[in-house]
């Protein structure tokens, strides 16, 4: 499994955020749909009925950030604090309305500003139809089969971002 930007991939499945465990919230992107994973949010969207993927409350990095998180391990570690896991809202356009979702996130410190912002660029390439959503998620797929053993640099997750996102 691997982390690419604001996606989780493992054994060729692509979630946005953390691949959930139990009944852990998530999301996944499958060829057919978009799936709501976990306890309560559990549903389905098929591509056509959905217009937009956007991405609200990523934790982007920053120095404010970062010495954040560590205050905030620090307190938990040291004083019992709290042990919530960051997340993110994904929110699924459709005729009917927006759903979002609540997914945890994979990067501990937050997501680099180009990681985020090019994660972004590829979910709204998803929406634009079916030929580019098939292509863009079997490339994922196949390049987390090929990439089981570990997240890579930063700068190779962004050339990856840049790929998948540009077609």
């Amino acid at each position: 499994m691997a982390m690419v930007g604001l996606f989780w991939i493992a054994e060729g499945d692509v979630y946005v955020g953390a691949k959930p465990s139990g009944l852990a919230a998530g999301v996944r992107l499958t060829p057919e749909g978009v799936v709501a994973l976990g306890d309560r949010q559990s549903a389905f969207w098929l591509w056509d009925e959905v217009r937009a993927l956007t991405i609200e409350d990523a934790p982007v990095k920053s120095l404010k950030r970062q010495v954040g998180v560590l205050v905030d391990m620090a307190l938990t570690m040291g004083l019992g604090g709290s042990d919530d896991a960051p997340a993110m809202t994904v929110r699924i356009a459709t005729a009917g309305g927006d759903t979002d979702l609540l997914a945890y996130t994979a990067a501990a410190t937050g997501y680099s500003q180009t990681e985020y912002d090019l994660s972004l660029a590829l979910l709204s390439r998803m929406t634009e139809g079916e030929a580019t959503l098939r292509t863009t998620l079997a490339a994922m797929a196949e390049w987390g089969r090929r990439h089981e053993g570990g997240t890579p640099r930063a700068g190779e997750r962004e050339g990856v971002l840049r790929g998948w996102a540009e077609g």
